[in-house]
């Protein structure tokens, strides 16, 4: 395949008159690179791009790894960053797209059909149950919920019918871990796909390829991205087959990511390992201040000794993570005077931002599931979600115990 490039005005015209300044100012070209190129990647935001060849323009048509013609299918800013997240994940491709859930979703319609049956890890995010839930009533794909911490249990429940396990390393917002090697391995052994949501732990903390995870999902809005300001999400595959069928489906599903939040991402995947050091590093100073406070009945961190997954945490992760809950004693009740008071942390949505953020699961992000399905996923009325944020830890524990002492 030869080169794409720009033509200029002068080839473009040859030896007829300039056109009038109207046409002129249409056809602007974009500058050629001479010997040099740029340090930070460009925003390439063109949605289309031309050719000078027909069979180029049509072959490209029909790839996901070939010359560039609509940012649909495919942007050099986005490949960017397809690119940089593959080689985080240890994967071979990687397909961005506009949110989390747009490459959750990109995933699951790509490698399900009717009549398909799924495993899935029970304490979920909760747009993630909502979609397994949709495609199971409108779709006749059939759930079924496990704990996501026993491997004999995934093998006891594989049918003919199981097409895909699915699992998240850390999960929401529970923050009870998967046992990546031995449910993954279980998975193998049955011959299906899985897929591992990896938000929480980020390829820094974790890489589920590695483990044998077939397909990586991110929402890169959090701590990819990391400054609240882009909606993102990635997947990443292990091998190619599982990459191309999915590209096809996400560009007919117009799920692909747009070249201004691919480059925002960028450009916050550049500090995540410093990020996340200091993430971690807050959320051990708040559990461990946590835990000794009247008002908390429990903290769920995996770098509390008495997490039930601590010892598996130490083995699967590089660090515990940036997000941790606390179940108040005084129920829903508390929960809403906890979140009212604090000052310096924000009530929101989200996560993985540098700035801290608190929620109440059962009413915001896990509103789908009703009263039994908090129960089994372990979400308690007076459960809070934080996100941990680069503040100073001091400042962040004052804010908490000023909240606290007013339960």
């Amino acid at each position: 395949m030869r080169p794409t490039r720009i033509k200029t005005r002068e080839e473009t015209m040859g030896d007829q008159d300039l056109p009038h300044p109207e046409t002129r100012a249409v056809h602007i070209a974009a500058p050629p690179l001479q010997g040099c190129r740029p340090l930070s990647v460009p925003i390439y935001q063109s949605s289309t791009f031309a050719f000078d060849d027909p069979d180029d323009f049509a072959e490209a048509m029909s790839r996901p790894d070939g010359a560039f013609v609509y940012s649909r299918r495919g942007n050099p800013t986005v490949r960017a960053l397809e690119g940089a997240i593959a080689d985080l994940e240890g994967g071979r491709a990687a397909l961005a797209t506009a949110s989390g859930m747009g490459a959750i979703s990109a995933v699951l319609l790509s490698l399900l059909s009717t009549g398909d049956h799924v495993i899935a890890q029970r304490c979920l995010y909760g747009g993630t149950y909502s979609l397994l839930s949709e495609l199971s009533t409108r779709f006749g794909i059939d759930v079924t919920y496990v704990s996501g911490t026993d491997a004999e249990e995934v093998r006891a429940h594989v049918r003919p019918t199981t097409r895909l396990l699915y699992l998240e390393t850390i999960a929401n917002p529970t923050t009870r871990l998967a046992d990546l090697p031995a449910l993954l391995g279980a998975g193998r052994d049955a011959g299906i796909v899985t897929v591992v949501d990896n938000s929480f732990a980020s390829p820094v903390l974790c890489r589920p390829i590695d483990h044998g995870a077939d397909v990586v999902v991110h929402s890169s809005t959090k701590f990819l991205a990391g400054h609240s300001d882009v909606t993102g999400g990635v997947a990443v595959f292990a091998t190619e087959d599982t990459y191309r069928a999915c590209w096809k489906n996400a560009v007919e599903l117009g799920a692909t990511a747009d070249p201004f939040a691919a480059w925002l991402t960028i450009r916050g995947l550049q500090t995540l390992g410093l990020r996340m050091r200091r993430h971690c590093d807050n959320a051990a100073h708040l559990a461990s201040n946590l835990a000794l406070h009247p008002a908390v009945k429990a903290v769920h961190w995996p770098g509390h000794p008495d997490h039930p997954d601590h010892g598996l945490a130490r083995r699967l992760l590089d660090d515990f993570g940036g997000v941790l809950a606390f179940d108040l004693a005084g129920g829903r009740g508390a929960g809403r005077t906890f979140l009212s008071a604090v000052r310096l942390a924000c009530l929101a949505p989200s996560l993985g931002g540098v700035e801290t953020l608190v929620l109440h699961p059962a009413s915001t992000s896990h509103r789908e599931l009703d009263t039994a399905a908090l129960q089994a996923a372990d979400i308690g009325e007076g459960t809070v979600r934080v996100s941990v944020g680069l503040e100073h830890p001091d400042d962040l524990w004052h804010d908490f115990e000023q909240a606290l002492s007013r339960i």
